[in-house]
């Protein structure tokens, strides 16, 4: 078993050797901008980890860990177009560091050097990782789709939500260890396994994700705080306040998602109260709990040494507890 260090070194060595810049430079630089920001590597990391803990060399399951992140990247590029963000990891999103043009075509050409990256293995494995890599992609499309619809809609409901993030983020976690595991040549039963601990795992997380933008340190999180707020997204701590609070405060929080003031700091505040005196913020942690607690209860039916199913719950935890 190797150390996530060095699961992270090889990657950023097969990145550096990939992902380079070269004519047109304004199509590339912006793809090697944007994977430059580092980030978690969440994704990749759990691909690497996967093939290693099913007993195979890491290293082989480094085009399908580095076509996964690729894919992540490109998403985040026209997410950040929709939602007009600015920030991303700390840093100018690449529609603002470049132009609205540029980020669509960068986007565009990292979907087409992912699917690239799965010619490195042999016909019956480049099948089995690009059917994997097409459901899922779709999925996040779909995901994305559901986000933007929630915007304008007002009857969205919590099962509804979940949904939500389960296709826009929780799938591509899934899809992580199952291609650990499709590389590493795991058994059918392990690698349905492995997906749902990455779905699971991908559930908590998202919903981690949305409680930081809320209630994160702004100093270590890297994106504006309360985006969600201004761009009216109705996560889990919108909804469930809604469940918990009174008529008046239900009227109130539904009228300030219906606003877009030029100073959003205000609303923000306010949503921030409504969400803690109702109890949703402590709700949201609990939810949280719950599909990591389905995640590792999951890491019980894989076929790996128990010492690697203490590290892939540890990594979870880690994930749970983080400010960033």
């Amino acid at each position: 078993m190797e150390g996530i260090e060095n699961y992270s070194k090889a990657l950023q060595d097969y990145l550096t050797k990939v992902v380079t810049v070269k004519e047109p430079t304004q199509l590339y630089k912006p793809i090697k901008y944007i994977v430059s920001l580092g980030g978690k590597r969440l994704r990749p990391i759990l691909t690497l980890m996967s093939c290693d803990f099913f007993g195979d060399d890491f290293k082989k399951a480094l085009p399908a860990a580095l076509a996964l992140e690729l894919f992540h990247n490109f998403s985040l590029i026209h997410d950040d177009i929709m939602d007009q963000a600015p920030l991303r990891r700390g840093k100018e999103t690449v529609h603002h560091k470049w132009d609205l043009n540029t980020g669509i075509l960068s986007g565009d050409a990292m979907l087409i050097l992912a699917y690239q990256l799965f010619e490195e293995y042999e016909p019956k494995k480049f099948s089995e990782l690009a059917k994997l890599f097409s459901k899922t992609a779709l999925k996040v499309c779909e995901g994305q789709q559901y986000d933007i619809d929630f915007e304008t809609k007002n009857d969205v409901t919590i099962p509804d939500y979940i949904k939500m993030i389960e296709y826009k983020t929780a799938v591509l976690l899934g899809a992580a260890m199952n291609m650990g595991a499709i590389v590493a040549d795991a058994s059918e039963e392990c690698k349905a396994n492995s997906y749902e601990f990455g779905r699971n795992l991908g559930i908590a997380f998202q919903l981690q994700d949305d409680y930081l933008d809320c209630f994160g340190n702004p100093e270590t999180f890297g994106k504006q705080i309360g985006g969600d707020i201004i761009s009216n997204k109705k996560t889990f701590l919108y909804l469930k306040t809604l469940q918990n609070c009174t008529p008046s405060e239900a009227e109130k929080l539904m009228k300030l998602f219906s606003e877009t003031p030029n100073d959003p700091s205000e609303k923000i505040e306010t949503v921030k109260k409504l969400y803690r005196k109702s109890g949703a913020a402590e709700d949201s942690i609990q939810e949280i709990l719950k599909y990591t607690n389905k995640a590792n209860s999951i890491l019980e039916k894989l076929n790996i040494p128990v010492e690697n199913k203490a590290v892939l719950k540890s990594f979870g935890e880690k994930l749970m507890k983080r400010n960033v």
